[in-house]
């Protein structure tokens, strides 16, 4: 599509779209709670079709995951958002007098990734619909299909219940002229996606929400004897979900030296295919990665979303029958080892360290490498290991005895937002460093009353030691 043609087209969905969003944004806040029902609700009855339809389209991750991530995804949101406030006054602050007034932002600009396709219709569509915004999305022309399809049920559900329609509108024929064009256009731009995207997203002139790459490191602490057998139950089963897609999945394993075998045996059997010699590692990395004309490694992306046996069979190794996902024992971390970098598929890296000092040493160099501002998870009965790590990691979530995929944005069990979209700070090159919610997509008024008891120094005073 012509640049010229593309910004008229998209200049028709805008006007569609706010012409929509203006329809509800004096609605009342049972009206609007009624409006996100329905999009996570429509979500939530189709996940089954949706999903084999994104796997048939795109090739990626499997049906299963799929439909567990969006009935999860969406009922986790529609919960987390009953109780909010996002009409009129929403809060009152009593010591400094200030009230909220919450109000629509107005049209959203939503970019699709091809790795969650449809789930991302459903979290970021409820939660501009809670803030009386419209949204248009822009999908991946990988998966256009069904997030068109997606898109197109959440409309189909607004009409039969007597709302505006055009609050949802997807670029059916997506290009990168129409999708420029919406950055540009849109009052905010929400871009889950590839690095290339989020820095256009960043440099349309529009405000803009973009998120960071994963590379989610594990620190096992030396106080978790007992407790690796569930240790490698959660990290096996979250590290092959969605064969791997979930930024959010655990990428590296630090766990003490001392206990290597007991570690190793518990993963074995939660279904991991631990592979200790330097050959096999040898493979799999090399089957992994390629190197790319400008002479940097980069993941092959054959293996992006597939299951662990079309990865053995990628990278020219055989594993038994029943394993879930690959654990490869590492013997340096950072940029000595490619496989400490981000891999969209159920292998991740492991390495023993000595002391808690070493093991926190071994992944903050993984970070450095890749992955900064994003997450990292910790196993630990120590208090002060654990305000350690959050001190001193640089991530946006420090997620405590439990798996990244699911703890790090679509649960109930911890108290982070419910997401699609995880920012990462300016570790990652983005504008927030928690995970993206409905309060990132309203317009706050301040009712500022005067302090009519304050008691207000003088310049001298202010100033005196």
């Amino acid at each position: 599509m012509e640049i010229e043609a593309a910004q008229k087209y998209v200049d028709e969905l805008v006007a569609r779209s706010k012409a929509a969003q203006k329809k509800i944004r004096n609605y009342n806040q049972k009206q609007v709670d009624r409006l996100v029902r329905i999009c996570g609700k429509t979500i939530y009855d189709h996940a089954e079709e949706l999903a084999a339809e994104a796997v048939e389209e795109g090739g990626l991750g499997n049906a299963a995951d799929k439909i567990g991530k969006m009935k999860n995804s969406t009922s986790v949101a529609y919960q987390f958002l009953k109780d909010k406030k996002t009409v009129g006054i929403i809060g009152y602050d009593e010591e400094l007098h200030i009230a909220d007034v919450a109000k629509p932002i107005g049209v959203i600009g939503c970019l699709i990734p091809s790795t969650n396709p449809t789930s991302t219709v459903g979290g970021n569509g409820m939660y501009a619909l809670k803030c009386r915004d419209s949204i248009i999305f822009s999908v991946h022309p990988r998966t256009k299909n069904v997030s068109v399809k997606a898109v197109n049920l959440v409309r189909e559900a607004l009409k039969v219940a007597g709302e505006p329609e055009d609050l949802f509108i997807v670029i059916e024929e997506p290009s990168m002229e129409s999708t420029n064009a919406l950055m540009q256009k849109a009052d905010v731009v929400v871009a889950t996606g590839g690095p290339a995207m989020v820095k256009a997203a960043y440099s349309s002139g529009r405000p803009s929400y973009g998120v960071g790459q994963g590379n989610v490191q594990v620190i096992i602490d030396e106080d978790c004897q007992e407790d690796y057998e569930y240790i490698a139950k959660e990290t096996v089963n979250s590290r092959c979900r969605d064969n791997g897609l979930p930024c959010t999945g655990e990428q590296f394993i630090a766990f003490p030296l001392k206990d290597e075998e007991e570690v190793l045996a518990a993963f074995d059997k939660a279904g991991a295919y631990v592979v200790r010699d330097e050959e096999t590692a040898a493979k799999i990395r090399n089957g992994l990665f390629q190197l790319t004309p400008k002479g940097k490694y980069a993941f092959n992306i054959c293996n992006v979303g597939q299951d662990v046996y079309k990865i053995a069979k990628n990278v020219g190794i055989e594993i038994p029958e029943g394993k879930k996902s690959i654990l490869v024992k590492v013997k340096s971390v950072g940029k000595e080892e490619l496989l400490c970098k981000e891999k969209l598929c159920p292998v991740e890296a492991c390495m023993g360290y000595n002391t808690f000092d070493e093991g926190m040493e071994y992944i903050t160099k993984n970070l450095e490498m890749e992955g900064m501002g994003h997450s990292a998870v910790i196993y630990s009965h120590n208090e002060k290991h654990i305000e350690r790590a959050g001190i001193e990691l640089p991530v946006s979530r420090l997620i405590v005895n439990a798996c990244g995929s699911t703890a790090g944005g679509n649960t109930l069990a911890n108290g982070l937002a419910p997401t699609m979209s995880l920012g990462c700070g300016s570790w990652g090159n983005n504008s927030i460093s928690e995970n993206l919610s409905y309060k990132h997509l309203m317009n706050v008024t301040k009712i500022a009353y005067k302090i009519e008891d304050a008691v207000i120094p003088s310049n001298e005073e202010i100033w005196a030691e």
